[in-house]
């Protein structure tokens, strides 16, 4: 199955928007160059090995140009540097229309199903057996490609947007006056298809939001020996009485990956996020 069908109606719109973007009125160079037939070699270059990813939207990129790509390497195939990935086929003036959109769409995207796959392996390695997820810190516009980057190396997407999932930080409790207040109202219009996710501080906040009906409680900034001990004790007090998600979040590196990825705990950062199933 292709990852290409998880994409909306909307995205082939999108890339329409970059073309028009990078040449909003004269293609100088493409005067110079012409229309003769030509072909042109994509290779993975780097110091390391990467992931492909945003083959479809390279491919939609060229299709719009009236251009032809081949592709050698699969989408989701670990490479080693240097390696032919593909081959445009098409005029001269119409290759060089797509190269560097295309090029600097497949770089991003590569480089975020590389490194989500790298954070997924890493956490593996420590015996973990829960879910990396992905951040909504994404580019404005440029979402759906990160989005799609994050799900071709491995790891959960997260919510999307603002309308995906509910989400209660520091500033809608304070808002609200209360976690169980701003539950109570979230609860309210949301309805009972959106799962509600609740930024917490502290052990006695996180007991709150799980007595208000929170399914996932995001232990902001708790680490090392603190995080373990507050996710064993939630456990628990809970058992039998709540269901939740333990979610741990803030200043997860590669580094200190091993610290966080606690089987029983949710861990996001701003580049990833890992979720501990409970």
């Amino acid at each position: 199955m292709s990852l290409e069908h998880l994409l909306p109606p909307s995205w082939k719109s999108q890339v329409h928007d970059w073309l028009a973007e990078d040449t909003p009125s004269f293609d100088y160079g493409g005067y110079v160059v012409g229309e003769a037939e030509r072909a042109a070699f994509l290779f993975g270059k780097g110091k390391q090995p990467a992931v492909l990813a945003g083959c479809p939207f390279f491919t939609e990129i060229f299709l719009q140009l009236g251009c032809h790509v081949e592709w050698h390497t699969k989408e989701g195939d670990t490479f080693e540097p240097v390696k032919h990935v593909a081959t445009v086929r098409g005029k001269a003036r119409h290759l060089l229309l797509g190269e560097r959109v295309a090029l600097n769409l497949l770089a991003r995207c590569s480089g975020i199903a590389t490194k989500s796959k790298r954070m997924k392996d890493l956490a593996a390695g420590y015996g973990y057996k829960g879910t990396i997820a992905g951040t909504r810190k994404t580019t404005p516009g440029f979402r759906l490609v990160e989005k799609y980057g994050m799900i071709v190396g491995g790891i959960d997407p997260h919510r999307h947007d603002l309308s995906s999932m509910i989400m209660l930080k520091d500033n809608h409790i304070w808002s609200s006056g209360s976690i169980a207040a701003a539950i109570k109202q979230a609860r309210s219009v949301g309805g009972f298809s959106l799962l509600l996710d609740v930024e917490v501080g502290s052990e006695a906040e996180a007991d709150e939001a799980i007595d208000a009906g929170a399914d996932i409680i995001m232990l902001d900034n708790i680490e090392g020996d603190e995080l373990v001990s507050v996710a064993r004790r939630l456990r628990d007090r809970w058992a039998g009485k709540r269901k939740f998600l333990l979610e741990t979040s803030g200043n997860i590196t590669e580094t200190n990956l091993h610290e966080r990825a606690i089987n029983g705990v949710l861990a996001r950062s701003d580049t990833t996020s890992i979720y501990f199933q409970h």
